[in-house]
């Protein structure tokens, strides 16, 4: 099997990104981002994007970083709440934005990587996330067709990777990330700990090699929270 190791971000998207490309950048809010790959792209300037994420980030961290640049053109998305300069972006028309409901927007994910080209799911259907599109009905249930996502890129974060792209997600940081690792042409991916073929215990991989293109060590991972809530110290 081929070492698919690179030294750092920017070896590993050397010839995989052009201007107007989708790109599924893994992560739940701030957890699981592929952080080193995402400030990778950002010094490269490539641009006109479709990113294809559950969010965008905050300001200045995560995808909120290529949104500062003007980097993306699109984003297909499920929540973005916790992004001012992404509300003013989309209200001022400078970024185009497709709405999914979140758990749509994990099945897309799967059925691009799964090769299903659309399905049909009760979610959404009466509201504007059906509007345009193909209404079915099924045992006397109606039902909304959406389609499959796929993408010329996907950037994922894992835990641990041996050299031949076998990968282990820690607790939540697992969230899109196995879907879309599967959903891209290249798959990218940045891990904690690389680890020589066979330490790894094959009964709890979650995403076979097969799938990675090429993995590599992130230098820093800052693994911020996106909002920390916290409750008053009782006193004695």
């Amino acid at each position: 099997m081929a070492d698919k190791v690179r030294k750092d971000a920017a070896a590993a998207l050397e010839g995989v990104l052009f201007d107007g490309m989708t790109i599924m950048a893994g992560g739940f809010g701030l957890c699981g981002i592929p952080e080193n790959l995402i400030a990778a792209i950002r010094e490269t300037g490539v641009k006109d994007l479709t990113v294809v994420s559950n969010n965008c980030g905050v300001d200045g961290f995560g995808l909120g970083i290529l949104l500062e640049n003007r980097q993306i053109k699109k984003m297909i998305s499920s929540y973005v709440g916790e992004n001012k300069l992404f509300e003013q972006l989309y209200l001022s028309g400078e970024l185009e934005l497709e709405f999914n409901p979140q758990g749509t927007l994990a099945e897309r994910i799967r059925a691009g990587g799964a090769g299903i080209p659309a399905f049909f799911t009760k979610t959404g259907v009466g509201t504007l996330v059906a509007e345009g599109k193909e209404v079915r009905e099924f045992d006397g249930e109606e039902y909304v067709m959406e389609t499959g996502l796929k993408a010329d890129l996907s950037i994922v974060k894992a835990w641990k990777a041996d050299r031949e792209g076998n990968l282990i997600y820690r607790k939540t940081a697992r969230n899109f990330n196995p879907m879309m690792a599967t959903a891209g042409k290249v798959c990218l991916v940045e891990v904690e700990q690389i680890v020589e073929i066979g330490d790894l215990d094959k009964d709890n991989i979650h995403t076979p090699g097969i799938y990675v293109d090429r993995v590599f060590k992130g230098a820093v991972f800052e693994k911020r929270i996106e909002r920390v809530t916290t409750r008053q110290k009782e006193t004695a």
